[in-house]
């Protein structure tokens, strides 16, 4: 009894093991073995499948079956599937290649903007297994020399490298190159473009929002960037409008296909109007022309990877800020009145009504303003002001197309507004006061 239990331990326990204990087919070896005879482009039996190990059992010309890595062989199959992925692979037996430069990018596809799957290190060795049709190459002024190779690296990584930066020998049963595998020295491909198409672009004034902490919502949006989408193989370029330039938003979008590099740091996208100039690390510029044959331009900055931003979380925090800032003025009054001014009221819905207002007509209002309207807050104030006013309030008086922004600062006993008319706005900010403002005072009713 004893016995046949441990019998069908030790059959479990190959079930487990593996995935067979029979043959599994045949496979085409990938990776020259010269201890065992075996070399890249043998078809071979394969026996077993260790799925713990994540190994193959194959059996080697030396006629001793040894342990390979999962990688190391084609998919087991039938010997006339593996006779026939030979065929694809045969023109590169025994043909190996040493990386030129540190950092070299294997790519997953033939196209030098494809998303990498590996980054070579310099003097690592890879065995080629195919070449392929694929983008042309350019160091910006001429075309360069060579193919795209399919490659397999010895942790199991397959993708595709152009062979200019690689260094291609062959090598015999014994393992011995033909001498041509020199490691020399190359020039390192376009690191500018690399960081363009990389990144996430932002308009210019995010980073000026973010660090005065004071978002205009009008502007800073989820879909505002410049970028290029590797998966989609897409460009998109969303930019704000702009009144000082009087241009209207844009958002655009298109097919990626590559680019061309039409002087020092600058790209022209294929098949599009845009133009990407290179300034900085951080800083680029794109030049569109739009349907219309208007030329654009628009500038962008990126954030450092331990900088990177969250616009959705942005906006979320900035909309609960405006919403707290507006509801100490509601707590704190609603209701304000002046001797002079008029009596101020304010509701939670972001709506006010100002009655007994017409000293303030012309000088601050227009003439046919209303008694009520709507309150947002879009501006903020410098930091040199932050501690003289809480912020700006903007007032949109029905059925008038203009807004009144006043500074305001809530006090012991009221609220305190300042006709901001004259002040001088920069990127979403009051940066200096207007001269000689009006001040109005309101005490809490």
């Amino acid at each position: 009894m004893k016995n046949r239990v441990s019998r069908l331990l030790v059959v479990l326990f190959c079930a487990v093991m593996f995935s067979s204990c029979g043959k599994l087919g045949y496979s085409v070896n990938l990776w020259t073995v010269p201890e065992h005879n075996l070399s890249d482009c043998d078809i071979v039996p394969v026996y077993v499948k260790s799925y713990i190990k994540k190994v193959y059992i194959i059996g080697a010309p030396d006629g001793k079956k040894i342990e390979v890595p999962f990688w190391q062989i084609s998919e087991p199959s039938s010997k006339g599937k593996a006779k026939k992925y030979l065929k694809s692979i045969r023109e590169y037996k025994n043909v190996y290649a040493v990386a030129k430069l540190d950092g070299l990018p294997c790519r997953q596809a033939t196209d030098n903007i494809a998303k990498q799957v590996y980054r070579l290190r310099k003097g690592e060795i890879i065995k080629v297994l195919q070449k392929g049709e694929g983008q042309i190459v350019t160091n910006g002024k001429e075309t360069l020399e060579g193919d795209w190779l399919k490659i397999l690296t010895k942790d199991g990584t397959v993708g595709w490298c152009f062979s200019y930066s690689l260094n291609v020998y062959t090598m015999d049963e014994a393992g011995n190159t033909d001498g041509s595998d020199v490691i020399v020295e190359e020039v390192k491909e376009d690191e500018a473009w690399n960081n363009i198409y990389s990144k996430t672009w932002y308009p210019e004034n995010y980073r000026t929002m973010i660090e005065s902490e004071c978002i205009d919502l009008t502007i800073m949006k989820t879909d505002y960037l410049f970028k290029i989408d590797q998966e989609k193989e897409k460009v998109m370029l969303s930019y704000p409008a702009n009144q000082e330039f009087n241009t209207k938003a844009v958002r655009e979008s298109w097919d990626f296909n590559g680019y061309t590099k039409s002087g020092r740091n600058q790209y022209q996208l294929t098949d599009t109007s845009v133009i990407v100039l290179y300034q900085k690390e951080d800083y680029i510029v794109v030049r569109y022309t739009d349907k219309s044959g208007k030329p654009l331009e628009f500038k962008f900055i990126s954030f450092a990877e331990e900088e990177q931003i969250d616009v959705e979380e942005i906006i979320k925090e900035e909309k609960s800020n405006r919403y707290a800032k507006y509801g100490k003025i509601v707590q704190k009054g609603p209701s304000y009145g002046s001797s002079n001014y008029g009596h101020l009221n304010f509701t939670s819905g972001y709506k006010f009504t100002w009655v007994d207002l017409d000293l303030l007509v012309p000088q601050v209002l227009p003439d046919n303003s209303s008694n009520s309207g709507s309150i947002s807050i879009i501006y903020g104030v410098s930091k040199k002001y932050v501690n003289d006013y809480d912020g700006v309030l903007t007032f949109n008086f029905d059925g008038i197309n203009q807004e009144i922004n006043f500074l305001y600062k809530i006090e012991d006993g009221g609220l305190l507004l300042e006709d901001a008319t004259t002040a001088k706005f920069e990127e979403g900010l009051i940066t200096d006061r207007g001269y000689s403002p009006l001040v109005l005072y309101f005490q809490s009713q």
